[in-house]
């Protein structure tokens, strides 16, 4: 729930998806969370205040924030046990499809979506496809990495993916980011709870298993990526997305020159 700009990182995660063309939503969440749910409800009274008092630029702000009925759904991970195991929470919603995951901690900045170039890749290629970007050598020890084979450039061939490797032993220094477009095969795996790294159920070491029973890719995304699990990385993204604001824009020139005049 954390903003970024006006609007929190939940909002940024469900419109990329929606500009991918997803309509069916899951929010995995835990204990005390029950906000991130509350978010998406509608006001009905505060809807029906302002629609009275003719305030139809505040309704049209509060929209973004409107999911269909029906199209959102919530499941709750009782103990932090890994990523891997927060999706397999989620395996009854999932189902029999292709899925897609969205970290919100990553927030993505571009013209086009991030998860819509992976659904594009997945459309092209068919299997699994992530979204990965370079890191220094010394920090792959904080990122699941990728074992690369055919590169173009862009497309990557997934030969393997190891979850936090120390940096003399990461296979490259490609890593994933918070985005994902899976083949639901994946749950046969994690449904084994296997412990990994940190002793969770790691997404990376299921993803392993799944390489060479379908096409498995990483996609060089355009955009740029804010760690806004990071302290510098979330302050990093109020900046750029202020000043990609025409009404923000100026005002926050003005305080990055008055600052770092000082």
């Amino acid at each position: 729930m954390l903003p970024v700009v006006d609007r929190p990182l939940i909002q940024y995660a469900i419109d990329e998806a929606r500009k991918a063309g997803i309509e069916q939503f899951c929010l995995i969440t835990g204990r005390g969370k029950d906000s991130l749910i509350d978010y998406f409800d509608m006001a009905f009274e505060l809807e029906t205040t302002l629609r009275e008092r003719g305030k139809t630029a505040l309704l049209e702000a509060l929209q973004p924030s409107s999911i269909e009925a029906g199209s959102l759904t919530a499941v709750r991970q009782q103990e932090p046990l890994g990523l891997g195991h927060a999706i397999w929470c989620a395996r009854s919603f999932i189902g029999d499809d292709p899925f897609a995951i969205l970290l919100p901690d990553d927030i993505v900045q571009g013209e086009q979506g991030c998860v819509k170039q992976l659904v594009d890749v997945y459309n092209e290629t068919g299997g699994n496809v992530v979204a990965v970007s370079e890191v220094p050598k010394e920090h792959t020890n904080r990122y699941g990495i990728l074992d690369v084979g055919h590169d173009d450039g862009k497309l990557v061939e997934v030969k393997g993916l190891v979850e936090k490797p120390d940096p003399a032993d990461a296979p490259s220094n490609l890593s994933i980011i918070g985005r994902y477009v899976l083949l639901p095969e994946i749950m046969t795996h994690l449904s084994k709870l296997e412990r990994g790294a940190g002793g969770e159920v790691q997404l990376t070491d299921a993803m392993a298993k799944m390489i060479g029973g379908a096409p498995f890719h990483g996609l060089r995304y355009e955009g740029i990526r804010y760690d806004c699990g990071d302290k510098a990385g979330y302050l990093e993204a109020q900046i750029a997305f202020a000043l990609e604001r025409p009404d923000l824009r100026e005002a926050m020139r003005g305080f990055i020159k008055k600052y770092a005049d000082a």
